[in-house]
């Protein structure tokens, strides 16, 4: 009876030193060796060398002079502790309002934009932090962020172009542009955005980064 106690606690020990130790530590220095940005969460800085975002997560972009992703079921939206999809199903009418009130603010804020709105931007990923978006959708924004910018369109839609991502390994997935590579690259080409004036006395809105991104009030 004892030697066998003995046995299973010396089995118990030696798994979990090998599965809970020495296992996830191999992991972590081959991909620190291997792949350093990834290990680290592929975190985007910008020229003044700091962290704006990760590359894998989706974030939640406001003013009009940048390109807006898929919306978020993420927590109250785009947050990385919460990743989820709506769960709602193709007859579920709350999916339905909430995509009819989604398109009518798009056209709205998009008046100039060519053709019906992109399907892809009213509604949200599986995991609802998607960083893209397709070249299409992205195209769609493009005379809203040029108007927001002063500059003419073609050149905001070079920039589309030139930060299509292709199929990976040349099969799996679809073109893709990451859209807070894509705003990085308009402030780098036009330069940032001038800072939002102070709202009046009394109304609360959502603070918004260098980069754009709405922050808490």
């Amino acid at each position: 009876m004892v030697s066998t106690l003995v046995t299973a606690l010396r089995a118990c020990v030696v798994t979990l030193v090998l599965t809970g130790v020495l296992y996830p530590l191999a992991v972590t220095g081959v991909a620190q060796l291997l792949f350093p940005a990834e290990a680290q969460g592929s975190l985007v800085k910008d020229e003044k060398g700091q962290v704006v975002g990760s590359a894998l997560l989706a974030q939640g972009f406001t003013r009009s002079g940048y390109f807006q992703p898929r919306p978020s079921a993420a927590g109250a939206g785009y947050d990385a502790a919460a990743s989820s999809g709506s769960n709602l199903g193709p007859t579920s009418q709350k999916l339905k309002d909430r995509a009819v009130a989604e398109a009518e603010r798009l056209r709205r804020d998009n008046p100039d934009a060519p053709g019906e709105v992109p399907a892809e931007l009213v509604t949200t990923s599986g995991s609802g932090l998607d960083p893209h978006l397709s070249p299409e959708a992205a195209r769609w924004q493009a005379p809203r962020v040029a108007k927001a910018r002063g500059v003419a369109p073609e050149r905001v839609l070079a920039v589309v172009t030139s930060h299509v991502e292709g199929r990976t390994l040349g099969v799996l997935g679809e073109p893709r542009v990451n859209v807070l590579m894509l705003n990085l690259a308009l402030d780098r080409q036009f330069g940032r955005l001038a800072a939002q004036p102070a709202p009046p006395m009394g109304v609360v809105t959502p603070s918004v980064t260098p980069t754009g991104v709405a922050g808490p009030p």
